[in-house]
């Protein structure tokens, strides 16, 4: 799975320097909970040392809870509150049932093309409800006041990213200035929505910014840059044959625009790895970075992404934990 060949000659016997990027994406994301809980399981700390993370939207969700956990506990805490964000985001009672599946049916008839009267969430209660249960559940296993005091020298960098709406920028939030603010702001899809305000400026999901964020990862010190990086992405890669139908050419569409800043990040890196193998760029200054992606490899369609019927939730979890055995496995060979 690697796409860049960076063995050094040199033997480190130190653990090699790991981040992991979760790429945003709404209910999909549910298939990066069941990724990161496998990897915890299986983690080395002799093998691997976690240097950064970071999410956009729902993978900044994961992001959070597998960062604080690590750092306010172990593996096994931050395992638990991976499941328990992703249990309790999940629909829950008749009403949540009715309007989860209002939802997902409007999202399915606007990619088919069907007309489907345009309404501001400004002007609508539900996305409101919809802010505050992310809110209630993020805050009831997540201590933002928290944050700073974990954010030690040797902590994981911590990465959120949202698009901010008034200067036109991608703009991340790092370590003791991840609040649960930003991580709303970092899912705020504009038609589901309303935008957050923070310091003056609001923000929209970071779906259109950095998704995920990769940059902050990679600007750490020559000690904590990564060797490897680890991309959990939901948004397919691949596509066989032409999208004909209205409705699969919307949805590849929908894939596509997710994955354009990831492989801009990522082929900066490459570039960066070949000027250090080609001699352009000192070796002894720059750090070449192996990339590996773990790719969900299944398509569904894209107004699944706002589907939280528990059954989806499990299945996506489920998922996630295959493409991380094989992952983990592929390693070992």
């Amino acid at each position: 799975m690697s796409e860049t060949a960076t063995a050094d000659d040199e033997v480190d016997d130190g653990p090699t320097r790991v981040a992991i990027a979760c790429q945003g994406g709404g209910s999909h994301t549910a298939f990066t909970c069941g990724v990161l809980r496998t990897v915890l399981e299986h983690w080395d700390e002799e093998q691997y040392e976690l240097v950064g993370v970071s999410g956009s939207s729902g993978g900044a969700f994961n992001a959070l809870a597998m960062w604080y956990g690590l750092l306010e506990g172990d593996a096994e805490l931050a395992r638990e509150l991976l499941d328990g964000i992703w249990d309790d985001m999940a629909v829950d009672g008749p009403q949540d049932r009715w309007l989860n599946s209002m939802v997902t049916s409007i999202s399915r008839m606007e990619s088919a093309g069907f007309p489907v009267p345009s309404v501001s969430p400004s002007q609508l209660p539900m996305p409101e409800v919809g802010k505050r249960k992310i809110r209630t559940v993020l805050e009831r296993y997540i201590d933002f006041e928290e944050i700073p005091a974990l954010c030690r020298r040797d902590a994981p960098e911590l990465v959120v990213g949202t698009v901010n709406v008034n200067d036109g920028v991608f703009e991340t939030f790092t370590n003791e200035d991840v609040t649960v603010e930003a991580v709303l702001a970092s899912a705020a899809v504009p038609n589901l929505f309303e935008a957050v305000e923070i310091d003056g400026h609001y923000h929209w999901d970071g779906l259109f910014s950095q998704n995920p964020p990769v940059g902050d990862l990679m600007s750490q010190p020559p000690e904590r840059k990564p060797e490897e990086l680890w991309v959990i992405q939901v948004n397919p890669q691949g596509f066989e044959g032409e999208p004909t139908m209205s409705e699969v050419i919307a949805d590849r569409r929908n894939e596509l625009s997710g994955n354009i800043s990831l492989n801009q990040e990522l082929g900066f890196i490459e570039r960066v790895n070949e000027w250090v193998e080609t001699g352009k760029l000192p070796a002894d200054e720059f750090t070449r970075t192996e990339i590996h992606r773990i790719q969900m490899g299944r398509q569904y369609h894209c107004s699944t992404k706002v589907d939280r019927d528990p059954a989806f939730i499990d299945e996506l979890r489920e998922l996630g934990a295959q493409r991380a055995r094989e992952f983990l496995n592929e390693r070992e060979e």
